[in-house]
């Protein structure tokens, strides 16, 4: 199968005094065509063959933001924005079997809709230290899950929303050569799908804490070294 998207995308800025104001949109069309399926038994014989109709469609997208310095030091900063993401080929058109589960594809999959916001500060108290705080709230709907339909058989399909909330905090401290930097990030993620074994449960491969540090030399010329340490808490496959 085929998979395209072409867009149109316009953004501009306004400065007023100490305020930033930032715009965005952009208008995507996007085609799906030529979609099959092609079956063959271990002999390389073909078992089944399945074809299915071209879609295609229209999205509009956006985002505004603004940045306000009340000092020098201090930078306060919200946005929202809305986005989509189409389905993959593989979800669309592709079973596979993890023994004894099969996950069927989807060829009537719709795409994925983003809406969020966030707010935050980014604050310089010294020459070369940054610190940095942002809380964000984001809801996808038509979420794309794998759904329980029968015994050891699921589908791909697409569920009432994800949300995710959260916050995160970054601090970034150079002198010279030398940077070291450290960011911690919560998010607390929920299914939303009534109906559904998983109605309120996280999403998978989410984890609630994420945390990482790193230390780096720089020059203005030859190599750069660093070193990071990351720390991802409890997530799940499934």
């Amino acid at each position: 199968g085929n998979s395209s998207v072409a867009g149109l995308f316009v953004e501009d800025d306004w400065t007023l005094g100490k305020l930033v104001l930032t715009g965005g949109a952009r208008l995507d069309h996007w085609t799906l065509t030529r979609g099959f399926f092609h079956e063959r038994n271990g002999a390389g014989v073909a078992t089944s063959t399945r074809a299915f109709p071209d879609r295609s469609g229209t999205e509009f997208t956006g985002r505004a933001g603004l940045l306000y310095r009340p000092v020098a030091t201090v930078a306060l900063r919200a946005a929202g924005y809305t986005g989509f993401r189409l389905p993959t080929l593989n979800e669309l058109y592709r079973p596979f079997t993890v023994f004894p589960v099969t996950t069927q594809a989807n060829a009537s999959l719709k795409p994925e809709r983003l809406r969020g916001v966030e707010a935050g500060i980014d604050v310089t108290p010294l020459p070369g230290l940054t610190l940095s705080g942002t809380v964000f709230y984001n809801k996808l709907a038509d979420a794309i899950a794998n759904v329980t339909i029968g015994s050891n058989l699921r589908q791909r399909r697409n569920v009432d929303a994800v949300e995710a909330k959260g916050v995160e905090a970054n601090i970034v401290w150079r002198r010279g050569a030398m940077m070291m930097s450290a960011s911690y990030a919560y998010s607390d993620s929920k299914v939303r799908a009534p109906g559904n074994a998983f109605d309120g449960l996280a999403p998978a491969q989410s984890p609630r804490h994420a945390a990482s540090a790193t230390i780096a030399w720089s020059p203005k010329a030859g190599p750069v070294l660093s070193a990071t340490l990351r720390y991802v808490g409890d997530q799940y496959e499934d």
